[in-house]
């Protein structure tokens, strides 16, 4: 289903989630994905939703964020936070009791998700929210940033979960997949429709 130009122009992006890596120890083409990402969203008015850390690639967009004057909000879970994980310099720092209720405010009143390269946790929210738009239980669009081809193997196994009928071939179109950072707005405008009724579809059906 292809969006008409009035659509894609119409399709307003005021907030996003980003899921992202809080390791300090990965290679620098992360962290200029991170910081090239971040500038593409303050310089187009977008406030970020993120996971509150203040290292790593969250941290990076931390700092990008308030050196740009941008609006950034985190969420971490108390446990993080009495680690001294949070970012000092986030003012906008949401406390919450765990892991789960961290995901549910990341999603609050965004207009996408937005993936970069990470670890454990950021696979878990990246397939939380995948699983819930098949669903049908979330809608907004999901686009992953595939820095340096970071993600290729994951893509090789949702193909084979599509080509060994675990999941129908429609649901590619839960997620897009860019390579650089400067494509994501235009990947969330142009993203497939997608609504409630996608539960129709979410499971597969017998030869």
């Amino acid at each position: 289903m292809f969006l008409t130009f009035f659509e894609t122009f119409m399709k307003e992006i005021k907030r996003v989630a980003i899921f992202c890596a809080s390791s300090p120890g990965v290679d620098d083409i992360y962290f200029d994905a991170a910081e090239n990402l971040t500038r593409e969203l303050v310089e187009n008015k977008i406030a970020i939703n993120y996971g509150g850390g203040g290292v790593g690639l969250m941290g990076k967009i931390a700092d990008t964020v308030l050196e740009m004057g941008g609006d950034i909000k985190g969420i971490i879970p108390v446990f993080m936070k009495d680690m001294e994980w949070a970012h000092k310099e986030v003012k906008d720092m949401v406390l919450v009791r765990d892991m789960h209720e961290r995901k549910y405010r990341l999603k609050k009143d965004i207009d996408a998700i937005i993936t970069l390269p990470g670890g454990v946790g950021t696979m878990d929210e990246l397939m939380e929210f995948i699983t819930l738009k098949q669903l049908g239980q979330f809608t907004k669009p999901i686009v992953i940033v595939n820095t340096n081809g970071f993600y290729d193997p994951l893509f090789e196994l949702l193909a084979r979960m599509i080509s060994q009928k675990f999941m129908r071939d429609i649901h590619t179109d839960i997620w897009t997949v860019v390579s650089d950072p400067s494509e994501v707005i235009d990947a969330i405008r142009e993203s497939s429709p997608w609504d409630s009724e996608a539960l129709k579809f979410a499971a597969v059906q017998k030869h």
